[in-house]
């Protein structure tokens, strides 16, 4: 059976040394989370994750969700009461706004508990995921009344929420919906249509569950200009905030899918259903877009988090399982075969999926900080800086990480041969619930074309050309240190080819579109390769002050080496993504539809 343990130490060795958390105490709800807060909120929540989570991880995936005649879904046997902890405990409020009940404490913890959560059992924390983030949304654009009425009992997880966004007929074209709105002259309207893919559409973990549906309102222009967004509850609220009628709101069916079983994927059926505008008339995708970039970067900490956990099993199966012997003679001459970790492909494996995650995590740690300046700095300079970053590094985190993700539980996979492939040893869960992480909440390579067409020219290119700006400020301070030369020298290379195929995408995809289509993927593959570089870089320096002033650790020593391999043996990649963008389009483009 699997088995996982929260990266604590490596989590604080982020949060308190390289990005020094503290520094930070001007923002709102930083004071509120000195040292000992954090490390007791940060050990609560591995505990939750490693002895209520993650026993539950294999029951789910085999029992699944079960639709029942009327309707109703019932969640497999523990997850109920394991959710009703997690919502006990505060633990979907840890960042909202204290006047809705939350805690508002910073959002990085939040993201940082989601790792830990998502690793233990990603299909039970996806109800929350869902909930936080529709909770997000009502926060920014809901009206005084909605949000009086929602929101405290979301933040508190009496509550859940759903984002209803794909139809039978489309996906990401969201502008072809057909689910439409009648308004009742009350300031009500009667909403009807189908929806698929709901995550979290029915269940029995709570008393009511709050739909976010986009819909066209009748009239309204065509495309997505005339798209409007509603919140729908399943359960009509009096106005004494107790429970009242059900509305037209129902589960047709539930998915059967490929991976995340214990997570209920609904058909909802909306009939007539009485819901309320959120924001404004025909401007539904702006609201939605705070809702999608909230769980955008919730899946993208979830590629992390199943590549963390895969990593975790496929490191301890190495070091007992007996096959063969040492190519430069037996390491456990006592025993009929060394263990497998003697192998220089198995641990080639294996750091390769380390480096990964380290890399990973640092860059969620730094995306998340950003997260909170910009919803938080009194500085409006900070706050547009910070956004920007966000903007730009959303598809980028979701669009790598994910796929990396994915992956990297295949090669954890393999590190246990057959046994990888049998059930009961957890790794083909592993990889099939990771990878749904790179198809929803935008696939993969609509992030990179977002990432190509819209992120990188916006506002003539200012927060690529910052991100740009602080990576080679970083390698130019360090370049005389000799002790970085390993980390700094490969850093600048690969910014300089992020360089390079920047400025082939700005000469060459603007005449012919079809040449930042075909770049797209490796674009963001390279920029994801550079930015875990100025990760890996900006951590080795902090560990070699940190050996210098105090001495070496197992820690600190695995920490540096870890950095050279991926500066080694993964980031030359960038040369390679680069080769591929500068090919263009011609090739891809040149075959006829009827020749596939």
């Amino acid at each position: 059976m699997p088995s996982y343990k929260a990266p604590l130490e490596d989590v604080g060795f982020l949060l308190n040394e390289v990005f020094q958390f503290d520094r930070c105490n001007n923002l709102h709800g930083f004071s509120n989370a000195s040292i000992d807060v954090r490390e007791a909120i940060l050990g609560q929540a591995a505990k939750l994750s490693e002895q209520v989570l993650q026993p539950l991880n294999r029951v789910g995936d085999l029992e699944g969700c079960k639709r029942n005649d009327d309707g109703s879904v019932t969640t497999p046997t523990g997850f109920k009461a394991a959710y009703k902890q997690v919502a006990d405990g505060g633990w979907l409020g840890l960042s909202a706004p204290t006047e809705f009940g939350g805690q508002g404490l910073p959002v990085t913890l939040s993201q940082i508990v989601a790792e830990f959560q998502v690793s233990a059992n990603m299909a039970l924390s996806s109800y929350g995921s869902l909930t936080m983030a529709a909770t997000a949304a009502l926060v920014v654009h809901g009206r005084p009344e909605q949000k009086a009425m929602f929101l405290p009992k979301m933040v508190s997880g009496e509550w859940t929420g759903t984002m209803n966004l794909t139809e039978p007929h489309c996906g990401t074209d969201l502008g072809l919906l057909r689910t439409k709105a009648v308004p009742q002259g009350d300031g009500s309207y009667k909403i009807s249509g189908t929806k698929i893919f709901i995550t979290a559409g029915e269940h029995d973990l709570a008393d009511n569950i709050i739909h976010l549906v986009l819909a066209r309102i009748e009239g309204a222009p065509a495309g997505i200009k005339g798209v409007s967004l509603f919140v729908v509850p399943k359960v009509m609220v009096n106005d004494d905030g107790s429970l009242g009628e059900r509305n037209g709101v129902l589960c047709g069916s539930i998915e059967h899918k490929m991976g995340i079983h214990g997570n209920a994927t609904c058909v909802m059926n909306y009939d007539g259903a009485t819901g309320w505008l959120i924001g404004e008339e025909n401007k539904g995708m702006q609201v939605m877009f705070v809702m999608m970039n909230e769980a955008r970067l919730g899946v993208a900490v979830q590629g992390l988090a199943q590549s963390e956990v895969a990593y975790q099993n496929a490191a301890a199966y190495a070091k007992t399982r007996l096959q063969g012997r040492s190519l430069t003679g037996p390491k456990s001459p006592e025993k009929p075969a060394d263990p497998i970790m003697v192998h220089p492909d198995v641990r080639r494996t294996l750091l390769t999926i380390r480096a990964f995650n380290e890399a990973a995590r640092a860059v969620v740690v730094w995306t998340a900080l950003k997260s909170d300046v910009a919803h938080r700095s009194d500085n409006p300079k900070e706050r547009q800086a910070a956004d920007d970053h966000l903007g730009l590094m959303t598809p980028v985190l979701k669009g790598v990480l994910t796929e990396s993700g994915f992956a990297n539980a295949v090669l954890a996979q393999q590190i246990f041969g057959g046994h990888g492939y049998i059930a009961e040893w957890g790794m083909e869960q592993f990889v099939r619930d990771a990878r749904i992480a790179m198809i929803y909440e935008g696939a993969n390579g609509i992030q990179a074309l977002d990432l190509v067409r819209r992120k990188l020219p916006r506002d003539g290119g200012r927060a690529a050309m910052a991100f740009f700006g602080e990576v080679a400020a970083f390698a130019k301070e360090h370049d005389a240190d000799e002790a970085m030369t390993p980390y700094v020298a490969p850093l600048s290379n690969a910014l300089g080819h992020l360089e390079q195929a920047t400025t082939w995408l700005m000469n060459n995809a603007m005449a012919e579109p079809d040449n930042a289509g075909a770049g797209a993927t490796d674009y963001m593959q390279l920029f994801g390769l550079t930015a875990f570089a100025y990760m890996w870089a900006k951590m080795a320096k902090v560990a070699q002050d940190n050996i210098a002033s105090s001495g070496a650790t197992p820690y600190l020593t695995a920490k540096l080496v870890t950095g050279r391999f991926f500066m080694e043996r993964m980031l030359p990649e960038t040369a390679l993504h680069l080769a591929r963008i500068q090919t263009g389009a011609d090739t891809t483009m040149e075959l006829r539809a009827e020749a596939f």
